[in-house]
């Protein structure tokens, strides 16, 4: 079973950084001053590399929402009840949602993936995925949220969904997820990957109060201690299994799919770099095909990116998940592909350049 998934990871390669050099003196001859367009040029480079060389693009571009219940809701860690991320999956096929509206605004196509809700399978819709591996996870607080079949199963539903989009020609990926209770997961896996503190990292996820959130702090604290054998052995796939989601499995799959078929993975929030912290474990090289498209309002957020050395492009005070802070990002991603292959070089152009 493991197999399928080594062999993705064995296929992820570090971009060639012997490119660099050509692309940062083309960026560097545009008619600016070197690097005034800050981000963006690292931006246009980062997709440089991806792509091997070439002049860097942007589209086509797909965001994918990945949806999935967990059994740790029954320790009251959320004030929404579970009955939601089922609703919220028919409003995303309905169009009404956050990520809907946003997509459409970037450019970008949304597809919804059922990795893991609770209920019989959706009505077939062109948009949505069916690749329910489970109806939820068990309650990490007291074992094991997933088997570690059962999380390949998911790890390798992602990594389909990668390659569906390469098949379409799709460069640009965009991640997010729904889920009642998915951001306790999320900061239990934190913890365990990134050695940080449960109080420290805990949040109110979609609205908890004060003592909500201590609640979910003594949750979090169970959880690892009930999983403490996977987590002090450090197996990242066992790790997964453990502590994570199918939502979240997923997304590390899309994550470690695109890095395998040379695509940028816009990451979205909070429960996206959860699943990007977790591919990151799996496969190290994943490092140079995604970017932190936002800087998550939920207070963790930031300690757990300064360990990972990123910087996140967006500060807007965004929380909502789904993939809308993606697809926010996809449009500075087209305005970099743009400056690069679009601006004028100073010889070109007839402009002096700084002595």
């Amino acid at each position: 079973m493991r197999e399928r998934l080594d062999a993705v990871i064995k296929a992820i390669c570090p971009v060639d950084l012997s490119l660099a050099p050509a692309g940062q003196a083309h960026l560097d001859n545009l008619t600016k001053p070197q690097g005034s367009l800050g981000r963006l040029e690292e931006l246009a480079l980062q997709l440089y590399l991806i792509q091997g060389g070439t002049a860097p693009k942007a589209d086509p571009a797909r965001v994918y929402t990945v949806a999935g219940d967990h059994g740790v809701v029954e320790e009251g860690v959320s004030p929404f009840p579970q009955e939601v991320t089922r609703q919220m999956v028919l409003n995303f096929i309905n169009g009404g949602a956050g990520i809907n509206v946003l997509a459409r605004t970037a450019g970008a196509e949304l597809y919804v993936v059922d990795a893991g809700c609770l209920g019989p399978d959706f009505d077939p819709h062109p948009h949505l995925v069916r690749g329910k591996v489970a109806q939820g996870t068990a309650n990490l607080a007291k074992g094991p949220a997933m088997t570690v079949e059962q999380c390949v199963d998911a790890l390798m539903l992602g990594v389909a969904l990668a390659d569906s989009a390469h098949a379409d020609g799709v460069r640009v990926l965009g991640t997010g997820d729904m889920g009642i209770g998915n951001t306790t997961p999320s900061t239990a896996l934190y913890c365990a990957y990134l050695g940080l503190d449960p109080e420290a990292m805990t949040g109110p996820g979609a609205g908890l109060d004060k003592q909500g959130v201590g609640r979910k702090v003594e949750v979090i604290r169970k959880g690892l201690a009930a999983n403490a054998a996977a987590v002090a052995g450090g197996d990242p796939l066992e790790i997964l299994a453990a502590l994570g989601g199918y939502e979240i499995a997923c997304l590390a799959g899309l994550i470690l799919g695109g890095a395998r078929n040379r695509q940028l993975v816009c990451v979205d929030g909070f429960i996206s770099t959860a699943a990007c912290v977790a591919a990151w474990k799996l496969a190290p090289a994943v490092a140079d095909y995604f970017v932190l498209a936002h800087a998550s309002a939920e207070p963790g957020h930031r300690h757990a990116v300064a360990k990972m050395g990123r910087e996140p492009l967006l500060h807007l005070g965004l929380r909502l998940g789904e993939g809308t802070g993606a697809a926010v990002c996809m449009f500075l991603l087209r305005s970099a592909a743009a400056i690069y292959n679009d601006m004028a070089s100073f010889a070109s152009a007839g402009v002096s350049g700084a002595n």
